[in-house]
Parts: C-alpha cells; structure tokens; sequence
C-alpha cells in the first residue's frame, strides 16, 4: 500500500527530512505549518505499565486561516509513514481550510516517521504490540480532545481527511468516535480489501488494465518479456537475464528470478497508483503520465526484456543516472504484495499487515500480465509467524470496523479515482444519503487530496467542489447542534 501506500523503497532510501525548526524555508509552502509533539499515551487500553507511560506523538499545525474559536478543525489521520510526506501532498486540505477558515492538523500515526513508541527499538519484536489500528484512532482521538481545549476550539466541528491507510483511518475514526469528529473524507479507502472482502485477484488486474488503455500493445510486449525471463530461467541463461534486465549482482538461481519479478511488479504497481497527469514527487519522482511514458518505454525496445528493464527505470531510475538496479535493496518483499518499501517505516507496515490488515493480492498471469506469484493466507501466516512471531487475525477488521456493513454509520465521503487499482478494494457505491461514493474519471491515487493543477481531469474539479459543499454542510449542521445542545442546558440550568 496510503496505503497507502505504501511508501516506496526511493522515498524511503532518500535522507530524513529536517524538523520544521531547522529548515523552516523549506516548508513555506505549505502555509504556517508547524512540526509541535504531544505527550501519547502508549497504551490506551491499559491502566497498568505502558497505560501510565506516554511517548511524543508528532503533529503539523496551521491556524493561518483558522477563524479562531469559530472555524471548523480539518484534521488528517497520518498513515504509514513521515507525516510531512501527507502534508505536502494534501494541498486540497489547505485549500478548502482557506476558503472555511478552518485550522488544519496534520498527525502522525504511532510507530512511523518520528513519533516512535519505544524510540529506534519500536519495531523490534516485543516492542511492536501497541502497534494497532485501534491505538492509532485512540491517539487521534485523544490528541483532538486535547487541542480543541489547547486552542479554545471546544465547539469548532472537527473533519477528518486521510488517503488509503489514512482514508481508512479517517472512516473508522467517524465510525468509532462520532462525538469527536463531524464527518469524514475517505479518499482512495481499500475498506473491503483490508477486511479480506473480494477477490484476490482484482489488484494485479486493475494494475494490468491501466496499461492496457494507455496502449494497446503495452501488455502484450510485458507479458512477451516475462515470458522470456521464465524460459531462459529454465534454460539456466542467468547471465542473460541479468545483462538485459541491468541487474546490479548477477542472477543466479530461481529464488533471483523470483525477486525480479517482485522486484518489476512493484515498478508497475506504483506506476499505476501515481498515474498523475503532472510530475510529482510523492513517492519517488515521477513524470507526467507515468504509465503512458512506462509503455512508450518498453515498445520503443526492439528485445522485450531490454523494454521492461527501461519500463521499471521509469520508477526505479528516474534521474537516467543508476547504471544498474540492486533488486534486493529496492524491493523487499513482505506481507503486503503491492510492497512495503525499506526502513523502519516499512518494518512497521509490515507488521500490521500481519495482524489485522489482510492484503493477499496475488498475480496470476491470466487475469493480470504478471508472472503467477501466489500469495495465500497460509503462505501469509508462515511469513507473519517467522518474521514477528504473530497470526494474522483474517476476519477482525470484518468484526470490529463492520465490513461492508456500513449503513449504520454517517457522515463519510468515499472518494475513489477509476485509475487506481485500489479503488476496487473500495465503497463505490453510495450507502445512505450521508455515506456518499464519489468516482474521479481519470483520477489516480487519492487524487482529490492533491491541490489545483492545471492539468487536472475536469472530473476531480467537480469532485473537489462536491466534496467541499458537503464538507461545509457537515460543519453548519454540526454548529446547529452545538447551539441546540448548549440552549437546552441553559434551559435545564434555569430551571428552579
């Protein structure tokens, strides 16, 4: 995966960004942002050791256009990694925080970037427990309670905004504490995939069908390539492999070819998430158009795996300056088959989708253009077992986030784009008047959560100003009831 990402093993292995203190400038651009920590409880469903410890829990905050004790609070639930990631890349936020005078808070999720539980240790074995979807929620919750009264905003209406993972957390946050947030925006949400709901196959063919409307004889030159990787694995012609494919180490045996092919999906994968029409920059640098420019890349080659190595330079080599790729340092694989990245952000998504989080996508090479790359549960609960000692729980999310069951909760934008393969994994259906399925025609990755560009598909410009006017109707209702509440307990305290 926000969820996801999912960050990508480039972002990952470029150095950490600096605190806002240090390098202030650098931020201007997303306005008045401030990087502040606030004391977390570690476990909040503990009155005993760790229920009395806290940890420093990072969070963005900009009251430039806040009314202040009047405007709204737009509060992003941070997913799997460095919060400053999200934020800069969540420019609507800001923009629709202008135009509603509301305060903008950005928090990052429990064992990632630099709000660590137990420090540089936090995803060693033992140490990685408190690391659950009900903790993260819990922490917003709490951290929300607190800077509402912090900042004099006890009756400001709070939205919640997330993308993927986030988008996820951004639901179940209206779901679990309604009385803390008014509403949410769950942009490019996989709720049912993450609960073991739908087919297993839907990714790798969603991934697929992407370059197959970019041109129609993209897939077949992929297919013709990883083709010719498997026969000349049978034959025993690494060397051949390796010298088209521009492997840094030599390949060598079948598990080498077996991390190639994991290694090139990932390529693909992130490709299609990011298929933004401008270049960006989120997770890894990428050009406009990046699925387009991958096809042109390897039809342009005469011999098929030389296209394919060129292919996935467009994610994995995108300065044209590395000579080679090193397939095990910039794909590691895990329990989460659309990738993890590398680090100890990685570390901790890996664990997650060893617990509650159910990924087991798999390829098939015949409802996708992949090499057949299995990924069972009993395969997943083998990985989780050796790797972190745990049994993924497959139907807890189904029990305690509801499943497909939604229609008794309130209040939630489901906003999906029909270029990202996660959307298949998502609400795209409206539920009830207040549960809304929004579709971005020609929109990728939580694309609505990204600011104006002039490129933009006219579809995610109207999404944007649906999604803002029922925003806007959250907090005026949510005001209406303040006001109704505090009348009736003025009227209850006149009483003799």
């Amino acid at each position: 995966m926000e969820s996801v990402l999912l960050l990508s093993a480039l972002l990952l292995l470029l150095p950490p960004l600096p605190s806002a203190r240090a390098a202030p400038a650098a931020r201007v651009v997303w306005p008045g942002l401030e990087e502040r920590l606030f004391p977390q409880v570690r476990d909040h469903f503990s009155f005993e050791t760790c229920g009395n410890e806290t940890f420093p829990q990072r969070y963005l905050v900009s009251a430039k256009f806040w009314k202040k004790g009047f405007g709204p609070i737009f509060f992003y639930t941070g997913n799997e990694g460095d919060i400053w990631t999200f934020a800069q890349n969540s420019d609507f936020i800001f923009e629709l925080a202008e135009e509603q005078q509301a305060l903008v808070i950005f928090a990052e999720h429990r064992y990632y970037g630099k709000s660590l539980p137990f420090g540089i240790e936090s995803t060693q074995l033992k140490k990685t427990a408190l690391l659950t979807v009900e903790q993260a929620l819990a922490d917003y919750a709490v951290l929300i309670t607190e800077l509402k009264q912090q900042f004099g905003a006890a009756d400001c209406p709070v939205i919640a905004f997330g993308g993927s993972y986030g988008g996820m957390l951004s639901a179940y946050l209206r779901m679990k504490y309604p009385n803390v947030v008014a509403g949410a925006l769950a942009a490019s949400a996989p709720l049912l995939s993450v609960a073991g709901l739908g087919d297993p196959t839907q990714f790798f063919r969603d991934v697929t069908a992407d370059f197959q409307k970019s041109s129609l004889g993209c897939v077949t030159a992929v297919r013709k390539a990883f083709q010719q990787i498997k026969d000349l694995c049978l034959s025993g012609a690494y060397d051949e492999i390796s010298s088209k494919m521009a492997t840094c180490n030599k390949i060598s045996n079948k598990e080498d070819v077996y991390q190639l092919f994991g290694f090139a999906r990932n390529a693909f994968t992130m490709m299609a998430m990011m298929d933004y029409p401008y270049k960006t920059d989120f997770m890894g640098d990428l050009p406009a158009n990046p699925v387009k420019v991958g096809c042109e890349q390897i039809i342009a080659h005469k011999d098929p795996i030389e296209g394919l190595s060129a292919l996935v330079g467009v994610f994995y080599n995108s300065s044209g300056l590395a000579q080679c790729y090193n397939i095990y340092q910039l794909y590691q694989s895990c329990a989460d088959p659309t990738g993890c990245g590398i680090g100890s952000d990685a570390e901790a998504w890996d664990y997650q989708v060893c617990t509650e989080i159910n990924l087991t996508f798999n390829s098939n090479n015949v409802t996708d253009m992949f090499p057949e790359m299995p990924f069972t549960e009993a395969m997943r609960e083998h990985y989780c077992w050796n790797k972190w000692r745990v049994r993924p729980r497959a139907h807890w999310l189904r029990t305690n986030f509801w499943g497909e069951d939604l229609k008794s909760a309130s209040n939630i934008i489901f906003s999906n784009g029909d270029l990202d393969p996660w959307a298949g994994g998502g609400i795209n259906s409206s539920l009830s008047p207040s549960l809304i399925a929004l579709t971005i025609k020609g929109g990728a990755h939580h694309l609505d959560l990204r600011g104006h560009n002039p490129a933009d598909p006219p579809s995610v410009t109207e999404v944007r100003k649906l999604e803002a006017k029922i925003i806007s109707s959250w907090v005026k209702s949510a005001g209406m009831e303040q006001v109704q509440e505090q009348r009736a307990g003025a009227a209850e305290g006149s009483q003799p």
